[in-house]
């Protein structure tokens, strides 16, 4: 076998010579025809008919040999059932394996728990009325050469322990989906949600677009972006941060509703509730303001909450409406500070009383923000729709029709973590590039030429018509559905420390 067994445990070493076997006898371990599958595990448990024959393919996930006799489980993409082999009746599919000779692939175990194989037989039930295969005809269709972590199961056969450890499980999200049922079962969920709020807004008559990843200028918030370089134009380009800027600029052009599933990348830390790739849904609508974005999401988030949250999860109220306090309000009520009329100096002296961060480089939003953060968010377990920003916080908001230094912007809370954003848009195109511009100055930049969409600011200039626009973040309302406590847990492949050497 040369050099390909260094750095191999001794069952990836055994497996390898087990394939190597295979091959001596004739049997290619990674066949190209197509495998003809005439149902599926579900379909058969649901519409059980005896004597029946089917043939099903799948993984093996169990294999008890017992003399001429033996009993495994087979799983395929909706479920798993037990399959029976006997000496007397097994083929397998290969014209050069006699059929007296067929069981002793068993015998000698060359087949392993992990292959994946395709068999056809009939159906009945054992003494135990457990729906059963008689495999008839038997095919390998893909040997697994690393083994599957051990398989443990309490009395009803139901998994209990298969691949526990955390960082391994998001690292080996393969062999996660393959050992854990109830994993698959969150990405399941977290497609029909998807699907669920596709259909919410399409019903509502709204267009999903696609905007771009790579972008000239990251806009549309303030993060600092992943850049790359395009050889041919010459120029730096950078993954999006958000794509704000660009449904906005179909507003402008014509269009009433616009979406966006949007895949958005942040160069910034990781914990449990960030990860630098994340989805979020924005959505513009014109001639509309911040309180008919307020009621529409109440009804989408009550839509989408009540179809997905389970009966017995009832500590969380969806009953509209939400509650709606100002941000200022909040933080008077849980901190005893009353900020409306305190300048920068005075709010870092706030922080460092309640031991909030702060240094020379936050501005005023950012205090704010912190503040809040650290001692509100987590207050507001039903959802509730905290209000009326400071203007310094919400450089892309209308300021408020009624309330000074104020901008007409939302936050949704919801079990102590922010849901969604949104605001009335501002469209005003000389108050956008002044505060663009103080924005830039607290924003880690070269010069303001580089930091500021001017096209987003010339497109502003031929006139956007009111517009309300919200960004809901989709793994976090996802880790609300499925009660996850970390993002990576419903992020198929979250972003992971590089692997360390030698390390399988």
């Amino acid at each position: 076998m040369g050099d390909i067994h260094t750095n191999l445990s001794e069952q990836q070493i055994i497996r390898r010579k087990k394939l190597d076997q295979l091959k001596q006898l004739g049997i290619n371990p990674y066949p190209s025809e197509e495998y003809i599958v005439t149902t599926t595990i579900r379909n058969i448990q649901k519409n059980f008919a005896e004597k029946e024959t089917i043939s099903i393919a799948g993984r093996l996930m169990r294999l008890r040999i017992l003399g001429k006799a033996s009993f495994g489980e087979i799983k395929d993409h909706t479920g798993c059932m037990q399959i029976y082999f006997t000496q007397d009746h097994l083929l397998l599919s290969y014209d050069q394996i006699k059929k007296e000779d067929a069981y002793n692939i068993f015998l000698k175990k060359l087949i392993d728990i992990g292959d994946i194989i395709g068999v056809k037989g009939i159906l009945f039930k054992t003494k135990m009325d457990e729906i059963t295969i008689n495999v008839h005809q038997f095919t390998l269709l893909s040997k697994s050469i690393s083994p599957l972590p051990q398989v443990k199961m309490d009395k009803n056969k139901k998994i209990y322990d298969a691949f526990s450890n955390t960082e391994q499980r998001y690292r080996m999200r393969y062999v996660d989906l393959i050992v854990n049922d109830h994993v698959k079962e969150i990405f399941l969920k977290r497609t029909r949600i998807i699907q669920k709020i596709r259909n919410f807004l399409d019903d509502k008559g709204y267009l999903e677009v696609e905007t771009p990843i790579l972008q000239s200028i990251p806009g549309g918030a303030i993060a600092r972006p992943f850049e790359t370089y395009h050889n041919t134009l010459g120029i730096p380009l950078y993954l999006r941060i958000a794509n704000e800027l660009y449904l906005k600029r179909l507003i402008i052009g014509g269009f009433h509703g616009v979406y966006e599933f949007s895949r958005n990348f942040r160069n910034e830390g990781m914990d449990r509730i960030h990860n630098p790739e994340f989805t979020v849904l924005e959505l513009y609508v014109a001639y509309k303001d911040y309180y008919w974005m307020m009621n529409f999401t109440e009804k989408l988030i009550k839509c989408i909450c009540n179809k997905f949250q389970k009966k017995e999860d009832n500590h969380i109220s969806f009953q509209t409406p939400f509650l709606r306090i100002s941000i200022l309000d909040s933080i008077k009520k849980y901190t005893g500070f009353d900020l409306k009329e305190m300048g920068e100096e005075e709010l870092r002296k706030v922080c460092k009383k309640l031991h909030i961060e702060e240094n020379i480089k936050m501005s005023k939003a950012k205090l704010i923000e912190n503040i809040f953060e650290e001692k509100c968010e987590k207050n507001y377990i039903n959802p509730t729709f905290i209000i009326d920003y400071p203007i310094e916080m919400s450089p892309l908001t209308k300021r408020h029709r009624y309330k000074k230094n104020l901008s007409e912007r939302f936050e949704l809370i919801i079990n102590g973590q922010e849901i969604a954003n949104a605001y009335s848009e501002l469209n005003d195109p000389i108050d956008q590039l002044d505060r663009l511009r103080e924005q830039v100055k607290f924003a880690e930049k070269k010069t303001i030429d580089e930091s500021i969409d001017q096209d987003f600011i010339r497109a502003l200039e031929f006139g956007m018509p009111p517009t309300a626009g919200i960004g809901i973040g989709i793994d976090r309302l996802v880790m609300l559905l499925t009660k996850k406590k970390s993002i990576q847990e419903v992020l198929l492949f979250p972003q992971m420390r590089p692997e360390k050497k030698g390390k399988k």
